[in-house]
């Protein structure tokens, strides 16, 4: 089957379960899954599912495609994300984001959890993702282009909405909120990074490190989508603190700071709607 009637068969079925006029939509990171949670009137499917979706394998995403709505935003969530380092392939990984520009989002709100680099960082953090370093190798859009998709070399100059990002500061600010804005730093994953890794991402101007969302992002800048990168800072990068790591720490501090997460995500969603 190719890529356009896979498109089509997922997002068919998606609207026989569910009808939306959502335009807007969120991908919520590890530990961040609590957002969509707490949200009232929420319909939605399993990813299991779905045609052509993955599977979410692990801890801290919940694996299922949400609808709602925040201060009459309808809104399109994905509660959990695919990894590269789960061992899917590319085109699988990135198979979503171009489902949910076949049902009209037109603005995604990406975020995810992230190593803190840049060493003015703390845990808990929040930074606006203003540019990314694309260290893992690979590309999505790799292959035969369909211009139907997208054009064959997307400008990748403004891939962080400019807007959106002057939105997300004045969100920020208006709730005392002390936002970092930075360069997120992709590796492959799932081993976290060496000392020595570190200190090459700081050296090359990475501020956060993390093993997703850059795939994504390069395909919904190629379908035509807006898009807003936060990072939440779970944990300082290795080396940094004289600790070692571990996924835990991660879900821990999501746990932490859902709360100002939420709000700061509402009044995002409340701003571009």
């Amino acid at each position: 089957m190719n890529e356009i009637k896979r498109i089509e068969k997922a997002k068919l079925f998606i609207e026989e379960q569910i009808k939306s006029n959502a335009k807007l939509a969120i991908i919520l990171g590890s530990g961040l899954g609590d957002f969509a949670k707490n949200l009232e009137d929420r319909e939605e499917i399993d990813y299991a599912s779905i045609p052509g979706f993955p599977v979410s394998t692990v801890e801290g995403h919940e694996g299922k495609l949400i609808f709602s709505e925040i201060d009459g935003v309808e809104i399109l969530i994905m509660s959990g994300r695919f990894h590269f380092y789960e061992g899917y392939d590319i085109k699988d990984v990135v198979f979503p984001i171009r489902v949910i520009k076949a049902l009209g989002i037109e603005s995604l709100i990406i975020t995810n959890a992230a190593g803190g680099v840049n060493q003015s960082y703390n845990p808990g953090d929040f930074m606006i993702i203003k540019d990314h370093i694309n260290f893992g190798f690979n590309n999505p859009l790799i292959g035969p282009n369909d211009e139907s998709l997208g054009v064959r070399f997307p400008d990748m100059t403004y891939t962080y909405d400019r807007e959106y990002i002057d939105i997300a500061k004045s969100s920020a600010e208006n709730l005392n909120i002390d936002i970092r804005e930075g360069v997120y730093f992709y590796n492959l994953g799932p081993t976290y990074e060496t000392p020595a890794e570190v200190k090459m991402i700081s050296t090359l101007g990475g501020d956060s490190v993390g093993m997703s969302t850059v795939p994504e992002v390069i395909v919904a800048r190629h379908s035509g989508i807006r898009v807003l990168g936060i990072s939440c800072i779970t944990n300082m990068a290795a080396g940094i603190l004289e600790q070692p790591l571990n996924h835990q720490e991660v879900v821990e501090t999501g746990e932490r700071v859902k709360e100002s997460f939420e709000l700061f995500i509402k009044d995002i969603i409340s701003k571009l709607g």
